[in-house]
């Protein structure tokens, strides 16, 4: 099976497992066929699947995170004032590292929303199926919702990262509070803890609740960077962090934190 049959034949067992996309005409157009596969992926609930059909999306994810570029912490610059600290822009879900950090909402289930922009939903359709089948039992066995300002562990399935830490950022409503600095911290925290028990040495961070979840980005960066100083002035196990960003202002902001 070739790479756009593993595709096609995805798409297909996807739309077949709901009556409502009966009539649903396959595009023939690459791009068009990815974005129906991603926004099927983010729109599936978490519900049984095959061994047949996590097979063949294992190889095609892998196969199309591959073609992306991988990029090793190992080959990342430190910052000139420490060893340990990275910042790197792109894609956090082409890093090779032992974890990086999903900023998550209290389900945990992953973002719902076809082809939203948010991380969550970008890692979730790079991992696959697996991931929210995975969260979902984990979130089963914990009988709630998850807490602002704690971290769950899962595997990275097909992402180049051996593990994925879930984190819930609290969420800024109106203005800024000491509770809502507090419970970022708490996020930054509880995965640095996660990591260390789960004897990682190195360890990416998004953005945590600057997207949607309206946190004022410099406050975000100078916690997050502060957190990571403090925490590492305790633990030298994890050897490498990186603050991992996408857009040019959070890189700026970071730059100036990090370079000064």
């Amino acid at each position: 099976m070739s790479h756009r049959e593993r595709r096609i034949w995805l798409i297909q067992y996807l739309l077949d497992e709901q009556a409502v996309y009966k009539n649903a005409i396959m595009p023939s157009d690459e791009l068009e066929q990815k974005e129906l596969l991603r926004a099927l992926l983010n729109m599936r609930l978490p519900e049984p699947v095959s061994e047949e059909f996590l097979a063949i999306q294992d190889v095609y994810l892998r196969a199309e995170n591959e073609s992306a570029g991988i990029v090793k912490v190992a080959d990342l610059p430190s910052v000139p004032s420490n060893d340990h600290l990275i910042l790197w822009q792109g894609d956090i879900t082409r890093i090779k590292a032992d974890g990086i950090v999903n900023a998550a909402n209290s389900q945990m289930l992953g973002c719902f929303q076809p082809l939203h922009a948010c991380i969550d939903n970008v890692i979730g359709s790079k991992a696959g199926v697996g991931l929210r089948l995975f969260m979902d039992e984990l979130m089963n066995r914990q009988g709630h919702e998850e807490p602002t300002g704690q971290a769950k562990l899962s595997p990275g399935f097909n992402l180049p990262c051996s593990f994925i830490l879930h984190t819930v950022g609290p969420i800024v409503t109106r203005r800024l509070t000491k509770q809502n600095e507090a419970d970022l911290t708490s996020s930054y925290r509880a995965c640095l803890e996660l990591a260390v028990e789960s004897k990682m040495e190195s360890l990416v961070f998004c953005c945590i609740s600057t997207g949607v979840f309206g946190f004022p980005q410099k406050r975000a960066a100078e916690i997050a960077v502060e957190t990571v100083k403090n925490f590492l002035t305790e633990n030298h196990q994890l050897k490498k962090i990186v603050f991992n960003v996408f857009k040019d202002e959070d890189y700026e902001i970071y730059q100036r934190l990090l370079y000064s």
